[in-house]
C-alpha cells in the first residue's frame, strides 16, 4: 500500500483498540463519572481524562491521589469495568468514524492486520466480537501478553515489536494506528511509522513530533492512499 507522505510500501498494519477502533474511551469516561457518583467521590469529571491512554505509572499516581485505600480503588475499577461490559452488551460500543471502511479497504489490499492493545484479554475479545470485526485480524495482543511474555507495557516498544515479529514483516514496512500519546510514543520507540487519530484528547506538541502523520479520522487517512 502506498500512502502519501510515506516513501516505503506498507505491507502490514497494527492497530491499538480503545479510542481508536471503538468508542470505548468515551464509555470508560462515562463509567468513571457514574462510579464516582455512586461512591460519593468528589472528583472533577474532567479528571478522568487523565486515564485516557495513561501509562501504568500515571494510573497509579491518579489512584493514589483520589482514593483513600487500595480496596476503594479496586471497587471503583471493578464497577467501571462492569459498566463498560454491560454497555458493550447493550450495543453502546460502536466503531469509530471510518473504521469499517478502512478495514474493508485494507482487507481488499490483502494487508495483514493485527491489534496490540493494553487492555485485558477478555475485554479485547468482547469488544471485537461485539462490533463484528474480529475476523479482520490475523491475531491480537493484549495485557495478557505483557504479563505472560515478560514484556513491558506501552510506552515501551515491546508489544509492537512482538506484533511485528508475529506478522513476519519488517518494522519499516509496517504502519501503526494510535489515538493516545502513550501509544504514539510506543510506536516511536519501536521505530515504526505511526498515524495518530486522536479521540478525547487533542495531540500534543510531542505527538506532532513523534507521529508520522495526524488524521482527524479514518476517512481522512483513506484519502491519502
Amino acid at each position: 500500500m502506498q500512502v502519501q507522505g510515506i516513501k516505503e510500501n506498507i505491507k502490514g498494519i497494527i492497530f491499538d483498540l480503545d479510542g481508536l477502533l471503538v468508542n470505548s474511551e468515551k464509555l470508560y469516561w462515562q463509567a468513571n463519572i457514574e462510579a464516582a457518583k455512586e461512591y460519593h467521590l468528589n472528583t472533577p469529571e474532567d479528571a478522568y481524562l487523565k486515564l485516557t491512554g495513561a501509562t501504568e505509572k500515571e494510573m497509579q499516581e491518579f489512584y493514589h491521589k483520589y482514593f483513600k485505600s487500595i480496596q476503594e480503588r479496586d471497587q471503583f475499577i471493578k464497577r467501571t469495568d462492569d459498566l463498560v461490559w454491560k454497555w458493550t452488551d447493550e450495543r453502546k460500543l460502536k466503531l469509530q468514524k471510518g473504521v469499517q471502511e478502512a478495514l474493508d479497504k485494507f482487507q481488499e489490499l490483502n494487508l495483514p492486520m493485527a491489534i496490540a492493545s493494553s487492555n485485558y484479554d477478555e475485554v479485547v475479545q468482547h469488544a471485537l466480537w461485539a462490533t463484528g470485526i474480529r475476523n479482520y485480524f490475523n491475531f491480537y495482543l493484549s495485557y495478557k501478553d505483557v504479563q505472560n511474555g515478560h514484556i513491558k507495557a506501552k510506552p515501551a516498544p515491546d508489544i509492537y515489536l512482538l506484533a511485528a515479529k508475529k506478522l513476519r514483516i519488517s518494522p519499516d514496512e509496517l504502519l501503526i494506528f494510535e489515538d493516545s500519546s502513550t501509544g504514539v510514543q510506543a510506536a516511536k520507540n519501536a521505530d515504526i511509522k505511526c498515524v495518530m487519530i486522536p479521540d478525547l484528547i487533542p495531540p500534543s506538541v510531542k505527538d506532532k513530533q513523534n507521529a508520522t502523520m495526524i488524521c482527524t479520522d479514518f476517512f481522512d487517512f483513506l484519502k491519502k492512499i
